[in-house]
């Protein structure tokens, strides 16, 4: 069997000049928890993306420098997880569960009434920049279906209009 790789050219990025102070230093502290630098990858995704929502490829690269790791190994992971965003995001995000048992209890008019009401589809951000609106597989709240994670806010036995009444609480 033959493994073919990424063919995209590498470019080599001095962290500092993409990443802040701040980030490299959190990283590093996680990449002291960590037998191997390689298992920090995650996290500094996580530490990158707080700062404008989202990881573009300079962070990757600057992330994959700082690691030791190639840029390629970074992506990979950036991609696998649904919560790291490659693209800029609205300043909150929804996440609705599209689960069979949201889907058993309601999901179709709470996803109705929130493309209408927002103006967008999933993939989108409004245009005042306030909300991207994402499928999720699941939030684990079966026992509470259908529901929406909004930021790292979850909500439950949700209706059509009660998740309208829940988006007023984000500015």
């Amino acid at each position: 069997m033959k493994i073919i790789r990424d063919q995209r050219p590498v470019r080599s990025i001095e962290p500092a000049s993409v990443l802040s102070a701040e980030e490299i230093a959190a990283i590093e502290r996680f990449i002291s928890h960590y037998p191997k630098p390689r298992a920090a990858v995650l996290d500094a995704l996580k530490i990158v993306q707080r700062r404008a929502g989202w990881v573009n490829d300079d962070q990757i690269a600057a992330i994959a420098a700082l690691l030791g790791i190639s840029v390629v190994d970074v992506e990979g992971v950036a991609t696998f997880f649904n919560r790291i965003y490659r693209k800029p995001v609205g300043r909150h995000v929804i996440l609705l569960c599209d689960s069979v048992a949201c889907y058993l209890t309601g999901y179709e008019a709470v996803i109705a009434r929130l493309k209408a009401h927002l103006g967008i589809d999933y993939g989108q951000t409004t245009a005042d920049n306030r909300f991207t609106l994402l499928p999720i597989c699941c939030l684990g709240k079966c026992d509470a279906a259908p529901a929406v994670l909004i930021d790292e806010d979850t909500y439950g036995n949700l209706s059509a209009d009660k998740v309208i009444e829940i988006l007023e609480a984000y500015p």
